[in-house]
């Protein structure tokens, strides 16, 4: 009796311990969404924000339900002054593509770290961001002169052949190597020879290439529009509904191998998953803002110290917020902090980022030593 009453507790506890972080981290997201939305050189109060959303959710809804009547009313709400212009054409699709492919880029990083079960892999130490960043590269180098355009879509193709390309090749390499560490130190310098050979090809691209390579690689939100918002959302809803149904097999292969199998998980078509949802993740994020270095590997770990467990029902929803968090305001920090001059996202994210990947070496190697 005394067992079942304690266990209870036990669940309650980490239940409303859940309850309270996705408040807390939805609160702060809301409150990130309104300061994007009305900072920067042309401030917009935040009550005449609320105004002008308010109104274009009820046109867009009265659209929904009347077959488009409303059409004529909503375009004419974000053309109707300079502020409602900057802020439904600029500022609202930039703070919800850095909100959508934070989240997604924190839960790629996160899968990774299961798959590796090593709290400092992610897509940008391991050499993925890297391999994307080389075939993008390659892409924009050689084939964009040839086709004379190259469609976001292609991009996101390019980015994932690159993220799995280099997946596929530090997989190899796991199973070669038992130290995790070593595996670390291997994913790293794989990172450099994708850069080597990224450089070794803008020795022979033109300017205007180079320029654009240059601009895409730094990681940015700028120039934001509906159609990345759109792309996004088609992208990464479905490889974010496919990580949360993965939570139970997670929570047995967290466990180990033999016991995920003893459980019936499939584990090797489970890996192989595993590796597809994450590249698919951190492809998307990407192609559409370039590099954005340490969101993957601080984020899934400040998100368990937040709610003081490891189950991934619980997790990987709070990673999705959590990362939606940390780039709405980075980007913020990115946007206004030198203004005019806006820094690159990838910039703060590693100012933030990279003293908690050096705390978890450091507490890594502790535990190591007792």
């Amino acid at each position: 009796m005394n067992n079942g009453s304690s266990t209870e507790r036990i669940k309650t506890g980490r239940t409303t311990r859940f309850t309270l972080v996705m408040f807390f981290l939805a609160a702060l997201l809301f409150a990130g969404l309104i300061l994007n939305a009305n900072t920067g050189t042309v401030s917009i109060p935040a009550q005449e924000v609320f105004s002008m959303l308010l109104k274009s959710i009820r046109l867009s809804i009265g659209n929904l339900f009347t077959g488009g009547s409303f059409t004529a009313e909503l375009d004419e709400l974000i053309n109707a002054r300079t502020a409602s212009q900057i802020l439904f054409r600029i500022r609202l699709p930039r703070v919800l593509l850095a909100a959508i492919l934070g989240g997604a880029l924190s839960v790629s990083g996160y899968l990774l770290q299961v798959f590796f079960r090593n709290p400092i892999a992610g897509p940008f130490v391991l050499g993925i961001s890297s391999g994307a960043k080389m075939i993008v590269g390659l892409t924009l180098i050689f084939l964009m002169p040839r086709t004379g355009s190259f469609s976001a879509a292609g991009l996101m193709v390019s980015a994932f052949a690159g993220s799995m390309l280099i997946t596929l090749l530090v997989l190899l390499f796991s199973q070669k190597v038992q130290n995790m560490s070593m595996l670390l130190v291997i994913g790293i310098m794989v990172g450099y020879i994708c850069s080597a050979v990224t450089d070794f090809c803008i020795t022979f691209a033109n300017e205007h290439d180079v320029v654009n390579l240059t601009n895409w690689s730094m990681g940015s939100f700028s120039g934001a529009n509906w159609e990345q918002v759109r792309t996004s959302i088609v992208v990464c809803l479905p490889g974010l509904i496919a990580a949360f149904l993965l939570s139970k097999p997670i929570s047995a292969y967290l466990l180990s191998e033999a016991y995920a199998a003893s459980m019936g998980v499939p584990v090797k078509a489970f890996r192989i998953i595993l590796l597809f949802v994450s590249s698919l993740l951190s492809a998307c994020v990407t192609a559409i803002a370039g590099p954005v270095s340490f969101v993957g590997i601080a984020v899934p770990h400040i998100t368990r110290v937040l709610l003081k467990s490891s189950r991934p029902h619980y997790v990987i929803p709070a990673v999705f917020l959590s990362g939606a968090v940390f780039c709405v305001f980075c980007d913020l920090i990115a946007r206004t902090m030198f203004s005019p001059v806006e820094l690159k996202i990838g910039t703060v994210t590693s100012v933030f980022g990279a003293p908690v990947v050096i705390y978890l070496m450091i507490k890594r190697r502790a535990m190591m030593r007792e």
